[in-house]
């Protein structure tokens, strides 16, 4: 089963919390025992799974990509000004995969699943969620 989420990013770098769209993916589903993949749609956005408890781990996160990867000193920025939100995708990445357990995302007490937005504000950003079942 494939659905694809989309919502709004509000800031130019930003973890957005998309846990519980993708729990209603899984419910949707009806799958119990399995993996749910969840993949980034877009070159400048990324899919991280962090601490869902304390929103200074999010910020840290996002600061410490601002100090690996500046703004405003790539080759790319020449084209359109946003060669560090390639690189902090890339460094991320587009996808997690998480387990299913008995109908529930297998994430610990203290993990939720983020969208990382490095290029915003957008108006659409795109999620794809693939459920498989165990055979």
């Amino acid at each position: 089963m494939r659905e694809t989420i989309t919502f709004q990013t509000q800031q130019r770098e930003a973890l957005i919390d998309i846990t519980t769209l993708v729990k209603d993916v899984v419910a949707r589903s009806g799958i119990q025992n399995g993996v749910v993949s969840v993949y980034g749609q877009g070159a400048t956005g990324a899919i991280m799974i962090q601490e869902n408890w304390d929103e200074s781990v999010q910020t840290d996160v996002v600061n410490l990509l601002r100090q690996l990867i500046p703004q405003g000193v790539w080759l790319h920025d020449a084209q359109d000004g946003n060669g560090d939100a390639h690189l902090k995708s890339g460094l991320v990445g587009p996808s997690e995969t998480i387990p299913l357990i008995d109908g529930e995302l297998g994430l610990s007490t203290w993990q939720n699943i983020f969208f990382c937005e490095f290029d915003g504000p957008r108006k659409e950003r795109r999620v794809v969620c693939t459920v498989v079942m165990d055979e």
